[in-house]
């Protein structure tokens, strides 16, 4: 007879992964869903007259705030790894973050003018980056440091971001063309009260290290916690009163607190005494990884900046008389994601041990970003509806070619680099990267113009192939700091 209490019971997995990323890959779907939904819209709502139901702010403030709102994010993932470093855990946080943000998008909906963006765009900022930081931590988490199949399982879990990247924009631009843009702005709150759902259902999957609090903070230091968030609120709150964060320089704002915060950050981690040689050369690895991250972002996160400007002025959008909404050009990179991720899963999966490192990776990644800006110079010159949506769908085509080759592996980087007292905060470092060059993307957005796209494009273009160059010729220092790490 078997022995059934020695026999070993068959692991259900999720394509090959770990169960538990199923639940994680629909939070952040429905995030995804709700956040690129909103952004989708954003832009054009701030500068659209008020006759076409926008709110008439100028181009230039418009890109500001989109760019600072962007930075706010992902710098906001500090917030987000420390509380559940030192206060709450991944878990509980990603869960309350998710409720923040709902309220956020709820907030848009709902509230008229400026008011609506300002409360709105802060709760779904502070909301998002609670939700990314430990949405990725929780994902490593559920891999062995030498476990191949974490960068298929985060290609994956990059996956269902993209899924909700491309339904989001589809359907919230569509409700925005036809009924107006608060009925967009409330179809991303219904997105994440179906993530908030189907999330609840699951959480008792997350177990153990979910729900650890690795760091806590004394029960002593607790008081001087909140004395300095009142005074950081008090301080935020004279200087939007007093003129100081006018709406034209918030980006620029944002980039100076994310570089500040970044170094910052590499500093306390480095001279930490709770961390070991190993984990030290490692961080120091992560140092090149991250500056090559945000000029590689200061480019992409120009979808949202310049794309979307370009694609409203410059692109034909008309498909047999029909006007395509500006926003679903913010679906074409998602959809090659969808189409290509699962590829590249299955590609690092067969490789294993053989496939690139990661400074090679980052450094493709920056140099075909930078190829993508170049593409865009045999367009350049026209004049409204000039631009093929061909040829920006090429152009997009590549860029998703180099985000795959960086962002799920910075992500998954970020977890195998990190220092164990320090995990989801390594995370939040990744996401300061990405908080950098979404910044920048609103303050380059300002020296955009369509009399200037040849230098605009050839400028950003070039630099980010010479710093992938550069990045590869420093791979074998950084893979002797990574010290096994690959």
């Amino acid at each position: 007879m078997t022995d059934l209490a020695t026999t070993p019971r068959r692991e259900k997995t999720f394509f090959g992964q770990p169960r538990a990323l199923a639940n994680l890959f629909g939070v952040e779907l429905w995030e995804r869903f709700s956040f690129y939904g909103m952004q989708g819209i954003l832009l054009i709502y701030l500068y659209y007259s008020v006759a076409e139901g926008g709110l008439g702010i100028s181009q230039k403030t418009a890109t500001s705030i989109v760019g600072a709102y962007g930075g706010l994010v992902y710098l906001s993932t500090i917030l987000g790894a420390w509380l559940a470093d030192r206060v709450w855990s991944s878990e509980r946080v990603l869960f309350g973050s998710a409720i923040v943000v709902m309220c956020g998008h709820l907030a848009l909906a709902l509230l008229p003018g400026l008011l609506g963006v300002g409360i709105g765009l802060v709760l779904i900022a502070f909301g998002s980056g609670g939700v990314k930081a430990n949405a990725t931590s929780l994902v490593g988490s559920l891999y062995a440091e030498d476990d191949d199949r974490r960068d298929a399982g985060f290609s994956l879990f990059y996956l269902g971001i993209n899924v909700g990247a491309l339904l989001g924009p589809l359907l919230t631009g569509l409700l925005q063309s036809t009924l107006g843009f608060h009925w967009g702005f409330a179809l991303a709150a219904v997105g994440m009260a179906i993530g908030l759902i189907q999330y609840s259902f699951g959480r008792k999957r997350l177990t153990g290290q979910a729900r650890e609090v690795p760091n806590p903070l004394p029960p002593a230091r607790r008081p001087l916690v909140i004395g300095i968030a009142v005074a950081a609120v008090v301080v935020v709150a004279v200087l939007a009163l007093t003129g100081v964060l006018s709406a034209d320089r918030l980006a620029t704002i944002v980039v100076v607190l994310s570089a500040t915060a970044s170094v910052a950050y590499f500093v306390i981690i480095l001279s930490s005494r709770a961390i070991s040689a190993v984990e030290r050369g490692r961080v120091i690895a992560f140092i090149p990884l991250f500056i090559t991250s945000a000029v590689f972002w200061s480019l992409y996160q120009q979808q949202f900046t310049v794309v979307t400007i370009y694609s409203d002025k410059r692109l034909d959008r008309h498909i047999f008389g029909w006007e395509m909404p500006v926003s679903w050009v913010q679906a074409i990179n998602p959809i090659f994601i969808i189409v290509l991720s699962g590829a590249f899963a299955a590609l690092w999966t067969w490789l294993g041990p053989r496939q690139p490192s990661t400074p090679l990776k980052f450094a493709a990644g920056a140099v075909i970003m930078g190829v993508a800006f170049l593409l865009f110079l045999p367009l350049a010159g026209g004049g409204p509806n000039s631009a093929p949506l061909l040829g920006l769908i090429g152009i997009l085509f590549v860029f998703t070619i180099a985000e795959l080759l960086l962002s799920p592996v910075g992500l998954s980087v970020s977890t195998k680099l990190a220092p164990r007292v320090f995990h989801t905060q390594m995370v939040a470092l990744f996401f300061l990267s990405v908080a950098l060059g979404t910044a920048m993307a609103g303050v380059l957005a300002q020296y955009y113009s369509e009399k200037h796209e040849p230098a605009y494009f050839g400028a950003l273009g070039t630099v980010a192939i010479a710093l992938g160059v550069l990045l590869a010729a420093l791979t074998p220092v950084i893979r002797r700091l990574m010290a096994g790490v690959r």
